[in-house]
């Protein structure tokens, strides 16, 4: 058990990562920007710290840099796990932005339908189809808080900001206003 320790942490920081990108990405929204412009940043950030970290972390584990012959497998799938990756932040910011930026309806429909989604597709490319039955179960399960949890959520979408204003009637007046140095 010593040694998940680790590999649990990371997918716990994962989660608290991609748990608060939908609330983010419902912040990003603005009436003056499409939907799409803050995908763009998304982009960028993937770019960024997915090339520059992991360039990093290559270099750290004293890999090479060579992505032909016996290395090719890992570039391609990688890849395609990238574009997976880029086509769900794409379609997750088109559902945010018909949502208003509310991340109740959509996020536990995200991660709920990821989490049976994983388990297919893993069946799917290790050929290995055969679920226990508390599998099933755990299914049901998953869909049925999906449910509960957009039912009973106790917030609604991410809103703006308003911007500050003082009312004329308590606003200092200019004898009243002291300097600053």
């Amino acid at each position: 058990m010593k040694d998940r320790l680790p590999i649990i942490a990371f997918a716990v920081a994962t989660a608290l990562f991609w748990g608060c990108y939908g609330p983010t990405l419902g912040k990003a929204r603005s009436a003056a920007w499409s939907p799409f412009k803050p995908y763009m940043f998304i982009g960028l950030a993937y770019l960024v710290w997915g090339c520059g970290a992991g360039a990093i972390m290559m270099i750290n584990r004293g890999d090479s840099f060579e992505f032909t012959g016996k290395f090719a497998p890992a570039a391609i799938w990688g890849f395609i796990a990238g574009s997976l990756g880029a086509f769900g932040a794409l379609t997750l910011t088109y559902a945010m932005f018909r949502a208003k930026g509310d991340g109740t309806l959509v996020m536990p429909i995200v991660f709920g339908g990821a989490t049976i989604v994983t388990v297919l597709a893993t069946a799917f490319l290790t050929g290995n189809w055969h679920f226990q039955p508390a599998q099933y179960a755990g299914f049901v399960l998953v869909a049925v808080g999906v449910i509960l949890i957009q039912a009973f959520a106790s917030h609604g979408p991410v809103k703006a900001a308003p911007h500050a204003s003082i009312p004329a009637a308590t606003s200092p007046a200019a004898g009243d206003v002291k300097p600053d140095h």
